[in-house]
C-alpha cells in the first residue's frame, strides 16, 4: 500500500541538534530512512529552543545551521523546499520534501527583521508563541487572556505579505481570534479537539469552525497528553471524526508532534507506525480519497495557495 505523508509539525531538528546525531538514521521518533516507506513524503521541521534560554535567537540560529548541514549531507533523499512547486520536484525524485517552521517567535526576536531573516533562510511557518507569552501575544499556557499586541498584528500582516503561515497552535484563544480578524487562512499545525479531550492546547468547536471557514488547516497531534487518558489509535480517530463532523474534510491533516512528546498513543513508537493509523481509518470505512486528503492533500493545498 502506497501511503502518502505530509505532517505539519515535528521537533526532530531540535533533537538531532541537541544529540548531535544524524537526520538520516537515528533512535528518535523519526528519521529520513524510515520516511522512505511513505510516498510522497513531506514534513515541516520546527526550529525550537526553550524561551527560558538566555538567548533563544542565538540558540535557534545554531540549531538551524546544524539542521541545514544535515539536509545538505543527505541531499540524495531530502530536499529543503520553500514552495509547493519545489515540493513537487522533490517528491518526483523520491525525496522527502522538508519545509521549515519556527516554534515561538521569540526565536526571531519577535521582530519583523527576524521574520525577514527567517524567510530568507526558507522558513514558511511561525508559531506566534510557544508556551510563554511574548511581545506578540499571550499563549494558551501563559497570560491566556491576552491577545495580539500591536507588534503582533504587524507581525501577522507581514507574514501574510511574505507568504509565511502564522501558526495558531500554542496561541491564546484571544490571540487566535485576533488573527482571525486580520483575515487569511487559519493554520494550527498540531492541535486537537477540546470537545473530545478538554485540554487548553486543543481547539474549541468555534475555533475549528473558524479554521474550516477560513480555508485553513489543523493537524492532528499524537502527543498522548493532548489526546486523552491512555489514548489509542481509536482516540486519535475520535478527534478526527469530531473535526470532520464540523466540516473539516478539506481542513484536517496531520501534525503529529513527533520528537516533541514523550508519549504517543498505544501501539505507536514513531513514524514507522503512521501506517497503522492509516489502516485504522480504513477499518472504519474511510475512503482512500478522504485519507489522501488527510495524509497529504489538505496541507499541500494550503501550501499551494498561501506559501511563496
Amino acid at each position: 500500500m502506497n501511503i502518502p505523508l505530509f505532517d505539519a509539525h515535528c521537533d526532530t531538528a531540535l533533537c538531532v541538534y541537541e544529540k548531535q546525531t544524524s537526520l538520516r538514521e537515528n533512535a528518535l521518533h523519526t528519521d529520513l530512512a524510515r520516511r522512505r516507506a511513505f510516498g510522497p513524503c513531506a514534513q515541516f521541521f520546527a526550529i525550537f529552543s526553550d524561551a527560558g534560554e538566555t538567548d533563544p535567537v542565538s540558540c535557534a540560529r545554531a540549531e538551524l545551521k546544524y539542521f541545514k548541514r544535515e539536509l545538505e549531507k543527505n541531499a540524495d533523499i531530502v530536499s529543503l523546499c520553500r514552495t509547493a512547486e519545489e515540493a513537487k520536484t522533490a517528491v518526483s525524485e523520491g525525496k522527502t520534501a522538508a519545509f521549515l517552521s519556527v516554534e515561538g517567535a521569540e526565536q526571531l526576536g519577535c521582530s519583523l527583521e527576524g521574520l525577514e531573516w527567517a524567510y530568507g533562510e526558507g522558513v514558511r511557518a511561525v508559531n506566534l508563541t510557544w508556551n510563554y507569552a511574548n511581545a506578540l501575544s499571550g499563549s494558551n499556557a501563559d497570560r491566556p487572556d491576552e491577545g495580539l499586541t500591536e507588534e503582533g498584528r504587524r507581525f501577522v500582516r507581514r507574514c501574510r505579505e511574505l507568504g509565511v503561515l502564522p501558526d495558531m497552535s500554542h496561541l491564546s484563544e484571544k490571540g487566535f481570534w485576533d488573527v482571525y480578524d486580520l483575515g487569511g487562512p487559519l493554520f494550527a499545525s498540531h492541535s486537537n479537539a477540546r470537545a473530545v479531550f478538554d485540554h487548553r492546547r486543543n481547539l474549541t468547536d468555534r475555533q475549528i469552525e473558524a479554521v474550516v471557514s477560513s480555508g485553513g488547516f489543523v493537524g492532528l497531534n499524537l502527543y498522548a497528553a493532548f489526546l486523552g487518558e491512555r489514548p489509542t489509535l481509536d482516540t486519535v480517530i475520535a478527534h478526527a471524526e469530531h473535526f470532520l463532523a464540523l466540516g473539516g474534510e478539506k481542513a484536517l491533516g496531520l501534525g503529529a508532534d513527533l520528537d516533541g512528546c514523550d508519549e504517543l498513543p498505544e501501539g505507536m513508537t514513531g513514524i514507522q507506525d503512521m501506517g497503522k493509523l492509516y489502516e485504522a481509518f480504513l477499518r472504519r470505512n474511510y475512503s482512500e480519497d478522504l485519507l489522501r486528503d488527510i495524509f497529504w492533500g489538505n496541507l499541500f493545498s494550503l501550501i499551494e495557495r498561501n506559501v511563496r
